[in-house]
């Protein structure tokens, strides 16, 4: 170790050959306008506005699988189908082979657009009031709105008309129009009107009898209606108890010793 030779290190002034330092070496011009990943020239997220704004680089304007179906799209929304999943499903038929989120994410911007609100269809059950009023006294706003409904769909027109018809029978005691009546109903495709007249012409004599007399059994339907109510009220409170709270002293030990059902 002792004889070995002291290592010789080159002075920095001696001229060799050595990589230039970073802060030496020539740069690349980079043009603002055509070099996307220029870093100053990027948005940040702390600088852009909105989200789009940060959606810029080579994947902008990229064509996809849904550019040829979205013109069928627009058309089908300016048809009031606004459901994206069942556009997908038509667009599928038609050759699409994408997702469905591309199609949820397509119709998106369509659903922020402001539009009017679509009205809220009226229930079977308010229709049907609509059809069992009387003309004469159903609002001006509900006859319009039935009207309407009535437009959309022939058969229920159809059942309209009989059921106003047989109305008026019952109301003004036309029972001589009614095997009219069952003829024109028998001629249109209602099978649950068929099936109302199946149940009166079982008892033809009597509906007919119903439609054209005065007489009817309103009065004693209203007392049967009087008793149902009484016993409803009366269930489960018909005991011993209850007749010897409303019995005088008499009949109540009278009751009492006696053998029978309320001993």
């Amino acid at each position: 170790m002792a004889h070995r030779a002291p290592v010789r290190r080159p002075h920095p002034s001696q001229s060799r050959r050595c990589p230039l330092a970073a802060c030496q070496r020539p740069q690349p011009t980079l043009d603002p306008a055509t070099a996307w990943h220029d870093l100053p020239h990027r948005p940040t997220l702390a600088d852009a506005a909105r989200p789009e704004e940060l959606f810029q680089g080579q994947w902008q304007n990229r064509r996809t699988k849904l550019d040829d179906f979205k013109p069928y799209l627009r058309e089908r929304w300016a048809e009031g189908c606004t459901n994206a999943w069942t556009l997908w499903e038509e667009i599928k038929t038609h050759g699409y082979t994408g997702g469905y989120e591309a199609v949820r994410a397509y119709l998106q911007p369509f659903r922020a657009s402001p539009t009017a609100p679509a009205a809220r269809p009226p229930s079977p059950r308010t229709v049907a009031g609509w059809i069992l009023t009387h003309p004469d006294t159903l609002p001006e706003s509900e006859h319009l709105k039935l009207k309407s409904v009535l437009a959309g769909c022939p058969e229920l027109d159809a059942l309209t008309g009989h059921v106003r018809v047989f109305g008026k029978m019952l109301t003004q005691l036309q029972g001589d129009q009614f095997p009219q009546w069952i003829k024109a109903v028998r001629a249109d495709a209602l099978p649950s009107l068929h099936a109302f007249v199946n149940g009166l012409e079982r008892d033809l004599a009597a509906v007919t009898a119903g439609l054209t007399l005065p007489w009817n059994s309103g009065m004693v339907e209203g007392h049967v209606n009087r008793i149902k109510m009484i016993k409803r009220q009366m269930y489960g409170r018909a005991s011993f108890g209850l007749l010897t709270e409303a019995s005088p002293p008499c009949l109540t030990t009278a009751l009492s010793s006696t053998s029978g059902p309320f001993s």
